[in-house]
């Protein structure tokens, strides 16, 4: 039986390199998800949007992929968004939308290409996880951010069934170098009955 590129993706071990992968699946990728019931990007450009006091701010969308998530925050009221991914391909797709102020390719072995505290809210739609980027992107992009600056993340229930993942949240809440400002469970891609927790997180 064939493998579809859902299944692929998570039988990619631990800390192994995704590029190849979704720059197989650029060109459908789209279509594959929406197709499948999305519906991360939504969820947490609305809860973005609830804690932020003015969304003309810059944000990052760390891990944008094609720009699905950059819709969803355009559909959420954000006008200075800038994307960065790891694939090329990938963004030669999100470009093209012409959504994001910047496109910035990043190298998974080096630090991000962005200056730290440029941005005041980042954002990693199903970034960090079983069969996307390693746990290690957390504290990247909470270094990254200034005091007051605020991360929306989300683990899906693969990420969440590991307890390291929600563990590396709770390092930086029990040493008060960050606040939690919500965390909501809900659908994450549907048709696989796959649902995601949610997070705003305020860096103290």
């Amino acid at each position: 039986m064939t493998k579809t590129f859902f299944d692929r993706v998570y039988d990619i071990p631990e800390d192994g390199d995704t590029r190849q992968l979704y720059a197989e699946w650029a060109t459908s990728y789209e279509a594959d998800l929406k197709a499948n019931g999305y519906a991360t990007p939504l969820r947490i450009a609305k809860a973005l949007r609830r804690f932020t006091p003015d969304p003309s701010m810059p944000l990052l969308d760390y891990g944008c992929g094609t720009g699905m998530s950059g819709d969803a925050f355009a559909t959420a009221g954000f006008t200075c968004v800038d994307g960065l991914d790891v694939t090329p391909e990938m963004l030669d797709v999100a470009r093209d939308k012409g959504i994001y102020r910047n496109v910035l390719l990043a190298d998974p072995d080096t630090p991000p290409p962005v200056s730290a505290e440029s941005y005041p809210m980042i954002a990693a739609v199903g970034v960090i996880g079983v069969g996307a980027a390693p746990l290690s992107v957390f504290d990247d992009i909470m270094h990254l951010l200034p005091m007051g600056g605020l991360f929306a993340f989300s683990f899906n229930d693969h990420a969440l069934e590991r307890p390291e993942y929600e563990a590396k949240l709770n390092e930086w809440l029990d040493t008060a170098a960050a606040r939690l400002k919500m965390r909501e469970h809900g659908p994450h891609i549907a048709a696989l009955d796959l649902g995601a927790n949610v997070y705003v997180l305020e860096k103290a």
